[in-house]
C-alpha cells in the first residue's frame, strides 16, 4: 500500500523540525543562555521539553501510520490506546510563543511545533473515528 502524499509531507515536517530541535537544544541553548536569571532558564527548560514531547509524540504517532500502510499492523491496532498521541494538556497547551523572555528561536519552535501536533491530533481522532465507524457498521 502506498503512503498518501500529505503523510510525507507530514513525516518530513516533523523530523525537520526534530532536528531543528535537536540542534536548538544541544547548541543554541547552552551557548547562549548562561547569562539569563534562573527563573528564565527554568522557562526555556520547561518550553523545550514541551517542544521534545510534541514531536516525539507526533513522531510516534506517525510511525504507527506508516506501519498500518506498510501492512505490518491494522488499522484497528493503529486506533487502539497503544498508539494513540498522548501528551494532553501538556502538548495542547498554545502559551509560549508570545512570552517575550524567551528567545525568538525558542518561540518559533513553540509555534511550529504546537501547530503540527494540533493538526496530526485531527489527523488522530479522524483515524479514530473511521476505524469505529468501520467496526459499528
Amino acid at each position: 500500500m502506498e503512503t498518501p502524499t500529505f503523510f510525507n509531507g507530514t513525516y518530513d515536517e516533523t523530523m525537520a523540525l526534530l532536528i531543528e530541535a535537536r540542534n536548538y537544544i544541544a547548541y543554541h541553548d547552552a551557548v547562549n543562555h548562561r547569562t539569563l536569571p534562573p527563573h528564565v532558564r527554568l522557562q526555556i527548560s520547561y518550553e523545550s521539553m514541551r517542544v521534545t514531547s510534541r514531536l516525539t509524540q507526533v513522531m510516534a504517532w506517525l510511525l504507527a501510520q506508516k506501519a498500518v500502510h506498510a501492512g505490518e499492523i491494522t488499522r484497528e491496532q493503529a486506533a487502539s490506546e497503544d498508539f494513540a498521541l498522548s501528551g494532553g494538556d501538556v502538548c495542547t497547551d498554545p502559551s509560549g510563543p508570545d512570552n517575550e523572555a524567551l528567545p525568538e528561536g525558542l518561540r518559533s519552535l513553540l509555534e511550529r511545533s504546537h501547530r503540527l501536533y494540533m493538526r496530526v491530533s485531527r489527523l488522530d481522532e479522524r483515524a479514530r473515528m473511521e476505524v469505529q465507524h468501520a467496526v459499528a457498521g
